[in-house]
This record gives C-alpha cells, sequence and structure tokens, in this order.
C-alpha cells in the first residue's frame, strides 16, 4: 500500500540529524568506495556518530534541506549559490527525489554551481539533465588523489 502523502522539502531540523547522518554515511559508502579503494575511511572514518556529531557541533544544520514525504529520503547542502552536497537514501533512488532537490536548489536559492569527483560519472550525468555543464574547471579533491569537476548552470 502507498502512503499518498505530499512531497515536501523542508528546512532540516535537529530531529532529522541522525537520519541525515545515515543517508550521508551509506550513501557515500556506496558511490565513493569504488572511487577511493580506501576502506579505513569508509568503514573506521565515516560513521553515522562522527557526521551527527559534526552537524551538532557547527551551524551546518541551517544550510541543509530535506526531502520528506513522511520519511527523510534525501538531503541538499546549500552554500550561497552552490550546491554543495546532495544526497538520497540508496532505497530511495530512481524515485526523482534527486530532481525535486535540485529544482528547488535552482528555483529558490538561485544554486549556479557545484562540484562533483571527476569518476562519479552517474551524477555528472544527473546534474547534466539538469542543465549543469562541465565548464572545464578540475582540481585535486582535499587530501585524495581524486580530481574534482565543476559543473555551472547558464
Amino acid at each position: 500500500m502507498k502512503m499518498n502523502m505530499k512531497n515536501v522539502i523542508r528546512k532540516a531540523e535537529p530531529r532529522d540529524i541522525s537520519r541525515i547522518a545515515e543517508i550521508l554515511v551509506f550513501t557515500k559508502r556506496i558511490k565513493y568506495r569504488s572511487i577511493f579503494h580506501n576502506d579505513e575511511y569508509s568503514f573506521n572514518e565515516l560513521q553515522v556518530v562522527k557526521v551527527i556529531d559534526e552537524f551538532m557541533d557547527s551551524e551546518l544544520l541551517d544550510k541543509v534541506w530535506v526531502f520528506d514525504d513522511g520519511i527523510v529520503k534525501g538531503m541538499i547542502h546549500l552554500e550561497g549559490n552552490e550546491i554543495s552536497e546532495l544526497y538520497v537514501d540508496y532505497f530511495f533512488w530512481k524515485q526523482g527525489i534527486g530532481a525535486k532537490l535540485v529544482e528547488f536548489a535552482i528555483e529558490k536559492h538561485n544554486s549556479r554551481f557545484l562540484w562533483t569527483l571527476e569518476k562519479n560519472k552517474d551524477a555528472i550525468r544527473f546534474y547534466e539533465a539538469h542543465n549543469f555543464k562541465l565548464n572545464g574547471k578540475r582540481q585535486l579533491e582535499e587530501g585524495t588523489p581524486e580530481y574534482i569537476v565543476m559543473l555551472e548552470r547558464d
């Protein structure tokens, strides 16, 4: 039975922190482990409790919005007109949640650019489908041998 609740993107609240941390940790493990090949980071450094602590000890939550239709299924972190992070819980991929979060960022926050890992071809295709284009800028991701690339909207 499918619930027919309104899809809502709202400002993240302290009660969302543990759910946001779960989404961040598990999605990063799924998407980045094959790129970085660093199990020490993926399973020792990247921990739900550490992410929760990071949110509790900073003003990061003020820059995060969540997709919540009764369950927090995705999150977007905006810094000015940059999309800093966008993650959707793996169990809810391919349901249009990421698209709704990107559209929200563009329409409500005038988001113009973002950086993503050069090897994250799925993310690049996703953002290109939302009219972001690679602009030729690339740089090393801090502390790694991997490059990040910039995509921006006209």
